[in-house]
């Protein structure tokens, strides 16, 4: 299915309608296409025109929902003002400039203390292995690694965890494997956001397995749009970053012939 699906076109036609639309984007493999270095990810220039053509629409909210923690998010998206950024799953919000996450208890910090311990060293036993730190947890990037490098640093990753925390959240994503201490998905995230924007309809765009979590509590008047290859319970997919841009365009301009 290509970005000019007469269905997907018939679809957002329809979402264009709602009082309030919150458009909620993943943004790796979303946004932007993959790269070796995830801080040298920024989004396809015809994608960020698209989002800000969203945002000149009035009753219309444009959020980027990714697993990347929200610096890390801010400085690779360079979100445009007005945009919600949501990091970690959902596990760390900053709305207009102001941040917020959820608390971690001191057994939440004792864990991620021990997370933290049983990480020292790995980068060095594992050379092009790149820890992410995040205020729960950790991420082991392995892009740009050969197959048996990837697979030996990620299993041993997974038992560090096991050993040192085996109650820990585990995500597997895209040459990515996430751990943390707190459970927060991006289906938790587009609740909040849906609740905290008083939004009447859904878009919600990713291409990744963490974003099934998402796609999951989208309703009836809701749109979820899979990006790229792999099962998904999205009824409607597209093939790659450059044809999210257009979607996006295209509801933009049907939003904008509402007369919002």
């Amino acid at each position: 299915m290509s970005a000019v699906d007469p269905a997907l076109t018939a679809a957002l036609e329809q979402l264009a309608t709602c009082d309030h639309l919150l458009v909620a984007l993943d943004f790796d493999g979303t946004l932007a296409p993959f790269v070796d270095r995830p801080e040298d990810a920024r989004a396809l220039p015809e994608a960020r025109l698209a989002v800000e053509r969203l945002l000149e629409v009035s009753h219309t909210t444009v959020a980027f929902v990714s697993g990347r923690a929200v610096d890390s998010l801010q400085l690779a998206s360079e979100a445009p003002a007005g945009v919600l950024l949501v990091g970690s799953h959902g596990a760390e919000y900053r709305f207009d400039g102001v941040d917020a996450h959820p608390p971690l208890d001191a057994e939440d910090a004792d864990r991620l203390g021990a997370l933290t311990t049983g990480f020292l060293g790995f980068s060095d036993a594992h050379p092009g292995a790149r820890i992410e730190r995040k205020p729960a947890g950790f991420a082991v990037h392995t892009r740009g690694l050969e197959p048996e490098a990837a697979f030996l640093a990620e299993d041993e990753a997974r038992r560090i965890v096991a050993d040192v925390c085996p109650d820990a959240t585990v995500r597997d994503g895209k040459d990515v494997l996430e751990f943390s201490v707190l459970d927060a998905t991006k289906g938790d995230a587009i609740v909040h956001l849906r609740d905290y924007t008083g939004a009447t309809a859904v878009l919600y765009a990713g291409d990744d397995v963490t974003d099934e979590d998402a796609f999951a509590v989208l309703g009836t008047g809701d749109l979820a749009l899979k990006t790229g290859e792999g099962p998904t319970m999205a009824p409607f997919r597209v093939g790659s970053p450059a044809e999210v841009a257009e979607v996006l365009d295209r509801l933009a301009r049907f939003r904008a012939a509402t007369g919002r």
